[in-house]
């Protein structure tokens, strides 16, 4: 899958404490019910003890995301607090199940999905900041990311080519005959479903036995020859020929290929989500409450301090303080954020854009384009190496967050490309091997804070860049130095809940209390 902005970068607008925990989850839960025609009795999940899914699945809401989705739900629905209470009331019964699977993968999902008529087996991997990956359905081996209109034709033994018949006859996109233990599956990847008639032609020829649909979980489809201008920065460089163009507008080139969109659709779907991200701090700074939480509202009393001149004079630094709290309550009491480029890093790139955009007294239109800035280093970096801290440690989240946001606000700021990607490279250098060790589970201690330094990290090396800083490692370098710095933590230091500050007594003294809520 060719990497787009809007889906792995900067979204999903959600609900939940983590991306790749909630809204991946969900978005899995969604094409498991699909798999069942939405009728659903029996759910029986199965975890990997040595993955992160065996300690965190109910600590960091994949038990809500899951449900929300096997509910036929959004990410961003305002009852999925109540997930897990509303799929019982439904009558659908979920049993977790912790075994020695040995997944290659720390997210993996293995679902067993049962009704009165049928039963179906489906494994998928959440892959970080919402993304996922189906991997089997039933026997057989797919690669399913929620990109596609996908319908599944099981069919007949023996006979006819399918797939074959099927080439000419429906507009798809990619058609697949999938094979084993003696039982055929044709998947088509298309724009829409194929449609009755057609299925109709095929069941007089090769025999179809069952036709199942999934609908696509992201915003941005795929589509045949789909092709991208570039992928990494030397590439984009080597586009741009010296012409200086500005990295959103560099951004907007990318997402147009990628995403078969007009210019202005891109920057209009950039500025919704600078005005989702605008109510978003509002509802924090006013006050957020949540009982399974280990922080309370900090950011008005923040807020405050700053109205009255008794916080140290740090100039913007302090109005993205403000911001990048109110993000994080907002996340932890279960409002809507945006992940950008997770839901534990969601406070960082987006809470430092818009305090100083405000400050210099910017618009909206200049802040969407600053994000698109920063989208276009995450697609660098994402392309190359993973958002998912359960692979690299917190440096796949909050520190592509740094880098991404360092890149933003040179942008803001007028500076060139060359030192945008300048900026995003420090700040990245700055951050290599940052662990992850949520307290609790919960994505708040010590999440905060490090979204705090994520913001502080790129508006200083943002400065650094506007004032001809060295970078001296090309950005391209830093995400493979990083990448593999962040895979070579010991597996207690990715989001597993059992090491860093999440092993300290007091944080296992917390874990107890909240469990007990």
């Amino acid at each position: 899958m060719i990497v787009s902005i809007f889906n792995e970068v900067i979204g999903p607008v959600m609900r939940g404490p983590s991306s790749s925990h909630c809204a991946a989850a969900l978005r899995i839960g969604r094409l498991a019910r699909d798999l069942m025609d939405g009728d659903l009795q029996d759910v029986r999940i199965e975890f990997d003890r040595f993955g992160s899914l065996a300690t965190t699945y109910t600590s960091q809401g994949s038990d809500m995301g899951l449900s929300g989705g096997l509910l036929g739900w959004d990410a961003a629905d305002a009852r999925l607090p109540r997930a897990t209470e509303a799929l019982e009331q439904a009558g659908i019964h979920v049993r977790v199940e912790i075994a020695d699977l040995r997944d290659e993968h720390p997210n993996t999902y293995h679902l067993r999905l049962g009704n009165r008529r049928e039963s179906h087996s489906l494994t998928a991997v959440s892959t970080g900041g919402g993304m996922i990956e189906v991997t089997r359905v039933d026997d057989f081996e797919v690669s399913i990311g929620g990109d596609f209109y996908e319908t599944l034709l099981y069919l007949e033994d023996g006979g006819q080519d399918a797939a074959l018949l099927m080439e000419g006859a429906f507009p798809a996109d990619e058609i697949i005959l999938h094979e084993a233990a003696g039982r055929r599956l044709l998947e088509v990847k298309a724009q829409q479903f194929v449609g009755e008639e057609t299925i109709g032609r095929l069941r007089k020829t090769v025999g179809v036995l069952r036709v199942k649909r999934l609908a696509p979980v992201l915003p941005v489809l795929s589509r045949k020859g789909m092709a991208v201008p570039f992928t990494t920065c030397a590439e984009m460089l080597d586009y741009d020929g010296g012409r200086g163009a500005p990295l959103w507008q560099l951004a907007v080139d990318y997402e147009m290929a990628r995403g078969g969109l007009a210019a202005a659709e891109v920057v209009a779907r950039m500025v919704e989500i600078v005005r989702v991200v605008r109510r978003s701090i509002r509802h924090g700074i006013a006050g957020t409450r949540y009982q399974d939480r280990i922080l309370g509202h900090q950011s008005g009393g923040f807020g405050e301090c700053m109205q009255a001149g008794r916080l140290l004079p740090a100039g913007v630094l302090n109005r993205i303080v403000l911001y990048v709290t109110a993000l994080m309550e907002v996340k932890s009491s279960m409002g809507v954020i945006v992940a950008a480029p997770t839901a534990g890093a969601c406070a960082a790139l987006p809470g430092s854009c818009l305090a100083v955009a405000e400050e210099m007294g910017l618009s909206e239109n200049d802040a969407a384009r600053a994000l698109l800035a920063g989208g276009l280093i995450g697609v660098f970096i994402a392309a190359r190496s993973t958002f998912a801290a359960e692979i690299a440690g917190c440096q796949a989240e909050c520190g592509a967050a740094a880098s991404m946001a360092a890149a933003a606000l040179v942008t803001l700021a007028g500076g060139s490309t060359v030192q945008s990607l300048a900026a995003a490279s420090m700040a990245l250098q700055n951050s290599m091997g940052w662990i992850c060790d949520p307290v609790a589970g919960r994505v708040e201690v010590p999440c905060l804070g490090k979204n705090v330094l994520a913001a502080g990290n790129a508006l200083a090396c943002a400065n650094m860049a506007l004032a001809g800083y060295e970078p001296v490692i090309p950005l391209d370098e830093v995400i493979t130095a990083a990448d593999h710095a962040g895979r070579s933590l010991p597996r207690e230091l990715r989001c597993t809940a059992l090491g860093g500050l999440s092993s300290t007594p007091t944080a296992r003294q917390l874990e107890q209390r909240l469990g007990r809520r």
